[in-house]
């Protein structure tokens, strides 16, 4: 696995807990005891076989590439099951040229290899989560608890000749209204945006705005994030600035309620696309709001489609984005909008 790089921190006790490697003590997480209980409807789900070796397929930190692997009429592992695929021509879709770290006839990619944004700028993150009711309610700036890369990329910046991202981090006003119960069901198709990680930072799927495999094609700062034309930071892929990617670690919130865990089930046992279902998900064992529980939850890992592929649940609609349901909130586009074009 690719590991953090060690950031000088002060880190909050709850952060620490979360496994993040926090810039300051913004993360403020609320009382839960009184946090509904998961649903226990995982019968016929996939689940985690704690005994097995899973493997660690990509320990050599070579991938496949993903680009155009989507569908807009069923889920499939592997591919990404969304509601509309009106993507951009590649020419507005972020980055410029293709990298050196393409392999294999451009069907593999090198993550070792890869160039980031250089530049190590620190924000003041606000980050607070809590529960009202049935509802998990997350309220963040979108500003990173670790540091980024700096934006527009600079023009002595090497990586600039892959992709010359113009845009500038700003702070955001992002209010999750999540379902705090969720209850697995039938796949349903979503739009650009996935969900929102446990280091304030939106999570989008796993394409650029052009139907390309984003954490391979795109160039982003050292802890994997880069932001979009209204100033939103985000991640596509998982980010190295996690700590704590284990299995049982709660590292995100997906639209629909449930969470998002790292794919580590032990040393040298990691779990891939190929180990989760066509949502990239699983029922297994988690730490949840401090408790030990079986609940169904989404698994980042180092492969395409790297996240949130499909929604079990209902989900709501991301901040600022009209609508929810099937949809969940998210841009019209199968990417987040606007891209990196300037």
């Amino acid at each position: 696995m690719r590991r953090s790089r060690v950031v000088a921190a002060v880190v909050s006790a709850t952060a620490v807990a979360l496994g993040i490697a926090a810039c300051g003590t913004a993360v403020v997480v609320q009382p839960t005891e009184s946090a509904p209980t998961p649903s226990a409807q995982t019968d016929g789900l996939l689940r985690l076989d704690p005994a097995r070796d899973y493997g660690d397929t990509y320990a050599d930190g070579i991938l496949p590439v993903g680009d155009e692997q989507w569908s807009t009429s069923a889920p499939a592992i592997g591919t990404v099951f969304l509601c509309q695929d009106s993507f951009v021509p590649d020419e507005q879709a972020g980055a410029q040229n293709r990298g050196p770290w393409f392999l294999a006839g451009n069907t593999e990619w090198d993550m070792n290899a890869k160039s980031w944004i250089q530049g190590t700028i620190d924000w003041d993150p606000q980050l607070t989560i809590g529960i009202d009711g049935d509802k998990r309610l997350i309220a963040t700036n979108d500003l990173p608890t670790h540091h980024t890369g700096q934006f527009p990329v600079s023009n002595s910046d090497p990586a600039r000749v892959f992709d010359a991202n113009p845009n500038t981090i700003s702070a955001q006003d992002l209010d999750y209204v999540l379902d705090a119960a969720p209850v697995p069901g039938d796949p349903s198709c979503m739009g650009g945006e996935a969900g929102v990680m446990l280091t304030g930072v939106s999570l989008f799927n796993a394409f650029d705005a052009g139907g390309r495999d984003a954490g391979a094609w795109e160039v982003q700062d050292s802890c994997d994030g880069h932001p979009q034309g209204s100033g939103q930071y985000h991640y596509h892929s998982l980010s190295r600035c996690i700590d704590d990617i284990g299995v049982r670690t709660v590292i995100g919130w997906a639209l629909d309620g449930f969470p998002i865990t790292g794919p580590v089930v032990g040393e040298g046992n990691v779990l891939t696309t190929s180990d989760l279902d066509e949502c990239h998900g699983i029922v297994s064992e988690i730490d949840l709001d401090g408790q030990l529980v079986e609940s169904y939850h989404y698994v980042m890992t180092q492969d395409f489609p790297y996240s949130v592929s499909c929604f079990r649940g209902t989900a709501s609609a991301a901040p600022g984005q009209p609508g929810g349901g099937q949809q969940g909130g998210g841009p019209p586009a199968g990417g987040p909008p606007p891209g990196n074009a300037p």
